[in-house]
């Protein structure tokens, strides 16, 4: 990876109904301020809360009005608003040259229900890739999304960062494939005000040993600011607390030794273990060893 690598993680506020034209347009254009700032930190990637642009909440979106939840109504949502405000935040991306990833509802053909999803922005304003949100909550996938079925790795100046969105947090069998997949970063973007939910996310710096930016919506800043975990699980940047839009900016680099023990000898030792280090010590045929019902 780079010897050194600035990243920022955003928490920017999120509006959740896709047919509030005026809102959708303030939120855009309060993540490109955003993208501004974290461009004049020095940073080259910047990344947003799930549903950046709009997590349309389940009400808002239901058939049956907001007394009851029910499958989501789509023709509501303002998709040329939508698909307008993310070419402009790609094109912000290219005048800036920063990185961006980003979380919006993406439309599918054929009257399925949208993804639910992350964008990835190169730093010359061209889309790269597109993480679909793969487990997604029970009310999520009865109701609002079609899942998601594969992994996003991306790179950028030789670092490589995989993606996840909110609930799978819960799933450790992503973060898992991710070490697998050598990445360097998980960029983890929720929709959540849930404490428990970063602490998890927190530990897989330390299983895992790799990088992980937290990004979340500005209003549950209180709960939990967005940051960054570094490699044997320090937070080494916070946002502020306040619920107000800000970011946590930092350098992914092997500087501080608990970063440097964890990316260089914890991360290749459990590889090792797990790949039958202890095969040839394990005590075979003493019968002795198998008895288990005395001292």
């Amino acid at each position: 990876m780079a010897r050194t690598f600035r990243l920022a993680v955003a928490q920017s506020e999120v509006v959740e109904d896709p047919a509030d034209v005026t809102a959708l347009r303030a939120s855009a254009a309060r993540l490109r301020d955003l993208m501004a700032e974290a461009r004049d930190a020095g940073a080259r990637l910047v990344q947003f809360p799930e549903g950046a642009i709009t997590y349309p909440h389940k009400r808002v979106m239901s058939v049956h009005g907001p007394e009851r939840v029910g499958p989501a109504d789509w023709t509501r949502a303002a998709w040329p608003v939508l698909r307008a405000e993310a070419e402009a935040i790609a094109e912000l991306a290219g005048r800036l040259g920063i990185w961006v990833a980003f979380g919006s509802i993406h439309p599918l053909s054929g009257g399925n229900r949208p993804h639910n999803s992350l964008y990835v922005v190169s730093d010359t304003g061209k889309l790269v890739g597109r993480y679909d949100k793969r487990f997604l909550s029970n009310t999520e996938l009865r109701y609002l999304y079609s899942p998601g079925t594969e992994p996003l790795v991306f790179e950028v100046d030789g670092v490589r960062f995989g993606c996840a969105l909110c609930i799978e947090v819960n799933f450790p069998e992503l973060f898992a494939e991710y070490e697998r997949l050598d990445v360097d970063c998980v960029l983890v973007s929720v929709m959540v005000d849930d404490a428990a939910r970063a602490t998890v996310a927190q530990a897989y710096g330390t299983l895992y040993s790799y990088w992980l930016g937290y990004s979340v919506p500005a209003q549950f800043a209180a709960t939990v600011p967005a940051g960054v975990v570094a490699p044997g699980g320090r937070w080494i940047a916070r946002a502020s607390s306040r619920p107000e839009p800000g970011l946590a900016v930092a350098d992914l680099e092997l500087s501080a030794p608990d970063v440097a023990t964890a990316v260089q000898l914890a991360r290749p030792w459990r590889r090792t273990a797990r790949a039958g280090l202890y095969d040839d010590h394990v005590v075979r045929g003493d019968p002795r060893s198998d008895d288990r019902g005395t001292f």
